[in-house]
């Protein structure tokens, strides 16, 4: 039981890292654009300092109270996790990767980004220990408003896009294209996650 708690924990924390590295690549090729939720993140690190990291972290805790006066109930420690370590990779990752200017470059930082970002996540996910706090709030936008998953992802990315936007966050072709794609190389990522989870777990039960 401990082993199988340690290989979900290396599995979240693992997805987190690769997450926060894909979205650091993005954020370094922006000439095209970049996630929803980061064109607030960037346009506020633009218009009043601190990291965009930070940024990550102080939005993820407002939704996470906001998601807890709504449900009435207390966050999971998997959520809080994924708000205070997605943060901190992102503002880790930000520094280690160097800035390019070239097109080229950055349309290849963009393109790696992307799909590494949805493996990270699909490997957080496969590690069953909750949605983050951005995922929370679809949820809930689901279950109070009765709306399709879809409706409420794209009407949630859609708002967050545009006050980024407005307040000096980087749209391009690629926030549009990161909405279409990143499902997509999720669910391909997610089959591989699950089987690697359920190896390395029949591997640990065996050794128990």
């Amino acid at each position: 039981m401990k082993d199988h708690l340690v290989l979900r924990w290396t599995f979240f924390v693992t997805g987190l890292a690769v997450l926060a590295f894909g979205v650091a690549l993005t954020i370094k090729g922006q000439r095209y654009g970049v996630g929803s939720w980061d064109v607030l993140h960037v346009g506020l690190f633009n218009t009043f300092g601190l990291t965009i990291g930070m940024w990550s972290i102080i939005i993820g805790l407002i939704i996470i109270i906001i998601s807890a006066l709504v449900l009435r109930t207390l966050p999971k420690i998997g959520t809080i996790a994924n708000m205070l370590l997605t943060g901190t990779f992102i503002d880790i990752f930000n520094a280690l990767i160097p800035e390019v200017h070239t097109a080229s470059i950055q349309l290849l930082y963009f393109v790696l980004g992307v799909i590494i970002l949805g493996i990270g996540d699909a490997i957080y996910i496969a590690a069953g220990l909750g949605a983050g706090p951005r995922d929370s709030l679809m949820l809930i936008a689901v279950d109070k408003m009765k709306l399709s998953i879809t409706v409420a992802r794209t009407g949630m990315e859609f708002f967050v896009a545009v006050a980024g936007y407005l307040i000096g966050g980087p749209i391009g072709l690629g926030t549009v294209i990161m909405v279409f794609a990143l499902g997509p190389v999720i669910q391909i990522a997610m089959k591989y996650s699950l089987l690697a989870f359920d190896y390395f777990a029949s591997a640990t039960a065996k050794k128990a």
